[in-house]
């Protein structure tokens, strides 16, 4: 069957022109052209994974006592207590430096947290009685006391296995999410999400290597949730750009790309209220549990989750989706489509200037429109030729018909000699009509 497909088959639709940020972004009608751009955003990616991957390699990882093992000593902070005062009486009393002391909370929930190698029973007492005897720290009673500064040990083997632990679980995680992906989804999706999803691992780690955050279980905890946020926005998009490009190779309207762009425009905004929904408590958390209550843990719990969800919410629009529309333009039926619509676009765009070029032609004059010899030449100037009788009121054959002379039909208006001559009413007739 021959293709009949027409000009506005064949060419996209323009984006929406004229309307504000928020207005093209509730409508999602494709007026943000992020597949169209997938180079550029490919290159902010590699960027981010380049640097994270230079941190990691030059910074490395600001492991917590939980994963190294060591002492972790705490006591409540006095007013005007300055975390070098601490170090140096740390220093003088053991003759090391300690691996991190910082202040955790603020006002009356302050407290000093020093980090150290292992300490024994000795090196124990003698800084606990050189830090009472400096700062008189007070316990939850409010008397002042050595044993309001406190010690925690954790073994190099017990840090190991919480270690060994939390890669299992990292790993079981995502070899759960490669088999739904893969089931759920196309093999290219599938691609496109796990490659997402390592893409939100590294660059949330890069972060914590660049800017020395503390690596904890809770942050491991708060990393396999951040996974799957990011996984949940995958899918949504991937779902509508699944229903989007059903039957796309039957059409050639629009490509594939374009599909998918119009599918990214549509679930935009819906990423964008989930990120900030998402984000809003976190915040919440980090306030709570930095200024207020001083817990480490949920400071550690909500920095990961605050990295991940905006290094997901980056990646399922402007990684994976596009991701998929490489892998399907590379090879394969949607190559081919892509090839066909273009050709037909194409080929619309030089009938359009061709007849374009039609229209702007001056127009020619024929010398028989002008002339008094040619073939119509006595139907317009009178003369000779065959039409010349029937206008002029010469010898042409309906002369008589409208002259009066001897035409067959002269006796039907003159009352003459015409064979319709004394067809008049009479007689009866005439009686009748009176």
């Amino acid at each position: 069957m021959a293709d009949t497909t027409t000009l506005t088959d064949t060419a996209p639709e323009p984006a929406e022109q004229g309307r504000g940020l928020l207005s093209r972004l509730y409508t999602g009608t494709g007026a943000f052209d992020i597949i169209g751009r997938r180079r550029l955003w490919y290159i902010v990616t590699g960027v981010l994974v380049a640097v994270s991957l230079l941190s990691i390699l030059v910074r490395g990882f600001t492991l917590g006592i939980d994963f190294e093992g060591g002492t972790r000593v705490q006591f409540p902070a006095a007013d005007g207590v300055e975390t070098s005062q601490v170090e140096q009486i740390y220093t003088d009393t053991l003759g090391a430096d300690p691996v991190a002391v910082q202040t955790v909370g603020t006002g009356a929930g302050a407290t000093i947290q020093i980090r150290s190698e292992t300490l024994d029973a000795g090196q124990a007492s003698s800084l606990q009685t050189a830090l009472f005897d400096a700062f008189a720290p007070q316990n939850s009673a409010g008397e002042s006391t050595p044993d309001a500064v406190t010690f925690t040990d954790v073994s190099e083997t017990w840090g190991s296995q919480i270690t060994e632990k939390a890669l299992i679980a990292l790993a079981v995680f995502l070899v759960l999410v490669s088999v739904y992906i893969a089931i759920r989804y196309e093999r290219d999706m599938a691609i496109a999400g796990i490659t997402a999803l390592f893409f939100d691992i590294l660059v949330t780690a890069g972060v914590y290597s660049l800017v020395g955050f503390e690596v904890t279980p809770a942050t491991v905890i708060g990393l396999l949730t951040i996974l799957g946020f990011s996984l949940y926005d995958s899918v949504v998009v991937f779902d509508k750009v699944e229903e989007n490009t059903r039957g796309i190779l039957h059409l050639n309207r629009r490509t594939y790309a374009e599909q998918a762009n119009l599918a990214v425009n549509q679930t935009l905004m819906r990423s964008i209220n989930t990120t900030v929904i998402s984000v809003l408590p976190v915040l919440a958390l980090m306030v709570i549990a930095v200024w207020l209550l001083g817990v480490g843990t949920l400071k550690d719990l909500a920095l990961v989750q605050l990295v991940g969800i905006v290094v997901g919410a980056y990646s399922s629009i402007f990684f994976a989706t596009p991701l998929v529309v490489s892998l399907k333009e590379r090879w394969g039926p949607v190559a081919a489509h892509t090839r066909k619509v273009h050709a037909k676009r194409a080929e619309a765009a030089e009938r359009r200037a061709a007849a374009g070029a039609g229209d702007a032609a001056p127009v020619s004059v024929r010398k028989d429109q002008v002339g008094s010899d040619g073939p119509r030449g006595g139907a317009r100037s009178g003369t000779d030729g065959p039409r010349a009788g029937a206008r002029g009121g010469a010898d042409g054959p309906r002369a008589g018909a409208r002259g009066g002379a001897d035409g067959p039909r002269a006796g039907a208006r003159s009352g003459t000699d015409g064979p319709r001559a004394g067809a008049r009413p009479t007689g009866k007739r005439a009686k009748k009509r009176r």
